[in-house]
């Protein structure tokens, strides 16, 4: 059997995995069915997925020992897979609505996989209302990373309504192009990967370094300055331990309505999809008595363009970001979330490349020593929630006749992290995955529906700000 040695960074995640903390990710695409579908589609998509018994680099590998705390943990590739245990057809109560789904994804999402066998399951779920079928596939992190697999996942889609072939994610060769593209998207993964790659190269860039590290703690002295820095998080119920079991939620917005508010509140869309979150988190914590004094803190992937970049390119980072949950006004919450990512990433644009991925590193290995130390949920955290974005595609997808709606991003969580915002773009629309554990965070879903609150409250916000400022400039 073929065996391949998991990366550093790889095997952390099989460091961390426990009952109450699972290092698998997922996805929820869900489909629209044609006019014109057979009664049976369910049927013959199952039996269909189930004929495909070759399975391909990484659906077929599983690890070559069980003991997750592994000194050298590899995989082995393996053919004799069970189909019928990680493909499998669930049904809601017909007619399914959002929130019963968010139900059973959360249940699905809750229990750990069985590192027996490749670690990933794929599941077929109809009784969606609206004619509507979803799949929900989760793999574990160790195995693929989120984006890596969404990139999978989407590419046995066709953009031809009338395509009917295309065989399931684990029967399709991997494209070993993609690579280069997957590594850089803005991702905590992509972020930490490249520095960690990076590590032998860094003592010839130690002084600048260092340099960059000394006005990141300067910048941590001074009250007025806007840059994001470790440990400036205030304890809040979203940072402690947590437990195993999940809660679920979605919300979906159009991206030209997102770019719409960007422009005429001076921002980006990154920054509006802050401040929505904040706007939420900081509804949620008002009505559980439990807001702190000051903002909570936002780790947050980004791409940016080096100094000594001369061509095209990019690096992957990571940087801090107040979210303005001390703040009521909508408007100045948004220009001080634009202010603090503007300030870190001209910090960032500062440095050369070399420097980006040890300060990448320097911001990001408190966080990881806490997660593989146990002292996540026990020390001080380093930023209070990760929130990414990620692109996809801008065109409309289809599976066997069925357009995909919508694909929602289910992250994981930690202990120290409670709770997790990911965005997925597709088509015109900027999806919301919302995974909370349900203990720390009991009505978590009500976070979703603060935040398209938060969006309308913007929205209008600025608005009046902008006439104001028209009428102002007229007079």
């Amino acid at each position: 059997m073929k065996t391949k040695r998991l990366s550093p960074l790889d095997a952390s995640w099989l460091y961390v995995e426990s009952h109450q903390t699972p290092m698998h990710v997922g996805g929820l695409m869900i489909f629209e069915l044609a006019p014109d579908a057979a009664p049976d589609f369910f049927q013959q998509l199952v039996n269909d997925f189930r004929e495909h018994r070759e399975f391909h680099p990484p659906w077929n590998r599983r690890l070559k020992s069980t003991r997750l705390r592994s000194l050298t943990p590899a995989w082995v590739e393996v053919q004799d897979l069970d189909l019928d245990y990680h493909l499998r057809l669930s049904a809601l109560p017909w007619p399914g609505g959002e929130r019963e789904l968010g139900v059973l994804i959360a249940r699905l999402h809750s229990h750990p996989l069985d590192f027996r066998r490749p670690p990933w399951e794929c599941h077929v779920i109809q009784g969606l209302e609206d004619h509507r079928f979803a799949l929900y596939v989760k793999m574990h992190h160790s195995l693929i990373d989120g984006v890596s697999a969404m990139r999978e996942l989407v590419r046995v889609l066709s953009i031809d309504p009338d395509d009917g072939e295309r065989p399931p994610f684990w029967a399709v060769p991997r494209e070993k192009r993609a690579e280069k593209e997957i590594a850089r998207v803005p991702t905590t993964e992509a972020a930490v990967g490249k520095a960690l790659a990076a590590v032998p190269r860094q003592p010839g860039s130690a002084p600048t370094l260092i340099k960059a590290l000394t006005e990141l703690v300067q910048a941590s002295r001074r009250k007025d300055d806007p840059m994001g820095v470790p440990f400036r998080a205030p304890k809040s119920i979203l940072n402690g331990r947590i437990t195993g079991q999940r809660r679920f939620a979605t919300q979906s917005y159009s991206i030209e309505r997102l770019k719409r508010l960007a422009k005429a509140g001076d921002a980006t869309l990154n920054d509006v999809v802050l401040a929505i979150c904040g706007g939420a988190l900081r509804r949620f914590l008002q009505e559980a008595n439990a807001l702190p004094a000051i903002s909570l803190t936002a780790g947050i992937p980004v791409s940016v363009r080096p100094k000594d970049d001369q061509e095209s390119g990019n690096a992957i980072s990571f940087i801090i970001a107040t979210l303005g949950t001390d703040i009521a006004d909508p408007v100045l919450r948004l220009q001080a979330i634009t202010a603090s990512t503007r300030r870190s990433k001209e910090h960032l644009q500062s440095l050369p490349k070399s420097v980006i991925e040890g300060y990448t590193m320097a911001i990001m290995g408190p966080y990881m020593v806490q997660l593989i130390t146990g002292l996540g949920g026990r020390t001080r955290p380093v930023f209070n929630i990760t929130i990414s974005n990620v692109p996809g595609p801008d065109h409309a997808l289809y599976l066997r006749g069925a357009r995909m709606v919508a694909n929602y991003p289910v992250s994981l969580l930690t202990h120290g992290q409670a709770l997790n915002i990911t965005c997925n773009g597709y088509a015109d629309l900027l999806n919301f995955g919302f995974i909370g554990c349900r203990d720390s965070l009991p009505h978590m879903q009500r976070i979703a529906v603060y935040a398209g609150d938060a969006l309308d409250e913007l929205e209008d916000a600025v608005t009046r700000t902008g006439r104001a400022r028209k009428k102002r400039e007229t007079a």
